[in-house]
């Protein structure tokens, strides 16, 4: 049978200091300095704590940009596969890409039949060639 170990702390019970040696020395952060990077600056020959040499370690660096558009684009190949959902008018598919939430239409994919794109917001050279062989119209957003 083999015998089982302890937890540390069932075997410091009965101890008043628990193997840390005097009370005094475990009390809250101001025995180590306190809290963070407390206590880093110079003292006599004390060397520097390590992160002190690390170059970008204290303050803001860089920025953040606010102002870019997000992208959200969609093949062609996906308007064939649902094109028996999309509704018809005077010939053509019509899809409105801004209620179905894109923003990009690419060129990946093929086409059968016409389709009328609307609020299109950026279009790739690849879909507009396709689409214009095809007799497709694109709408673009100004």
């Amino acid at each position: 049978m083999t015998a089982r170990k302890r937890k540390k702390s069932v075997r410091y019970r009965g101890s008043k200091t628990h193997g840390c040696g005097s009370m005094k020395k475990r009390r809250g952060s101001g025995n180590k300095g306190g809290k963070g990077n407390a206590g880093s600056g110079k003292r006599a020959d004390s060397k520097k704590p390590s992160y002190q040499t690390i170059k970008d370690y204290y303050g803001k660096h860089g920025f953040v940009s606010r102002s870019k558009k997000v992208v959200v684009p969609v093949n062609l190949e996906y308007f064939e596969l649902h094109k028996e959902s999309l509704p018809k008018q005077d010939g053509y598919y019509v899809v409105d890409l801004k209620s179905l939430g894109y923003t990009k239409l690419l060129g990946k994919g093929s086409l059968t039949g016409k389709f009328k794109f609307t609020h299109v917001e950026q279009i790739a050279k690849k879909a507009k060639e396709k689409l214009d062989k095809e007799g497709s119209v694109v709408e673009l957003l100004s």
